[in-house]
């Protein structure tokens, strides 16, 4: 559906049907215009068919949004589904941080509350609702990924995280980001397992992506917290520290390790997309659907 049409002038008219619908303009959010958001919006979302749905695509420390958008054109134009994908640029306060998003507070900033008012911004401008969306997230994004499961499961149905260099465990003896331990002092929120047991989760990492340079925190590093690499030397081994920490809590988690695959979302995302099809597919058998 495009945005409401009715009374605008003929130009307006072109130029929503052109920046509006397809691969569209990016726009700076209005909660925060440090950060801007943009869309693959597939045709035919008016005509009859199953309630359209929302898909959130968080590039990694390169961010190259526009390629987390265009990885889920095919999958969207055939699933009736939006993509919105998010810009978190590096050096938001000034002082060059790279990493700022991916640990959700930096400074002032709540990440994801900025990426909450760009969901409800998609559904104003759409006339859409999305009260539940699906979220991926590769390398850098799949570090926010893993951390909105914790913070807000209630607006997930599916969550794929792909390959995050580090990883918050559901450990209430560690401090957060490791563990879970001060989330509800520094976020107002605990996590909620009874709601993050209804979300569909995935995990992908490559089977090859084992170098450790970029992830080994050090002390005096911008994030070092005790026990900062105690889940492991490399991606793969953090995930499923991930997993494990999660089936200890009675959270099914699905980990895919592909063989020969190195650091690189192209490996890896179809692996992802198969998830969301057989998640969304089981989403829109159900008799409320």
């Amino acid at each position: 559906m495009t945005p409401p049409l009715d009374g605008i002038s003929e130009a307006t008219r072109r130029g929503r049907q052109l920046y509006d619908q397809g691969l569209t303009t990016v726009y700076a959010s209005r909660y925060d215009p440090r950060f801007s958001w943009c869309l693959y919006v597939p045709p035919g979302l008016d005509e009859p068919g199953p309630a359209p749905e929302l898909i959130v695509s968080v590039h990694g420390t390169l961010r190259d949004m526009a390629h987390y958008r265009q990885i889920f054109v095919d999958f969207a134009r055939w699933n009736r589904c939006i993509v919105l994908s998010p810009l978190f640029p590096a050096g938001v306060l000034g002082d060059g941080n790279r990493d700022g998003y991916k640990y959700i507070a930096e400074g002032s900033i709540r990440y994801d509350h900025v990426l909450l008012a760009m969901v409800d911004e998609v559904c104003e401008r759409y006339r859409f609702s999305f009260d539940r969306f699906s979220l991926f997230g590769f390398s850098g994004g799949g570090h926010f990924a893993h951390r909105m499961l914790l913070l807000h499961p209630h607006r997930l149905w599916a969550v794929s995280i792909g390959a995050p260099g580090s990883v918050t465990l559901l450990d209430p003896q560690r401090d957060w980001w490791v563990g879970t331990r001060g989330m509800q002092a520094r976020f107002g929120l605990s996590p909620n397992l009874e709601a993050m047991r209804q979300v569909a989760i995935h995990m992908v990492v490559g089977g090859a992506d084992r170098e450790a340079w970029e992830i080994t925190h050090r002390e005096n590093g911008r994030h070092w917290v005790p026990g900062a690499n105690d889940a492991g030397a490399t991606r793969p081994e953090r995930l499923e520290a991930l997993r494990v920490s999660l089936a200890a809590h009675g959270i099914g988690a699905t980990l895919e390790i592909v063989p020969g695959v190195a650091h690189n979302v192209s490996g890896v995302v179809e692996y992802s997309k198969a998830f969301f099809a057989r998640t969304l597919a089981a989403r829109r058998a159900q008799p409320s659907a």
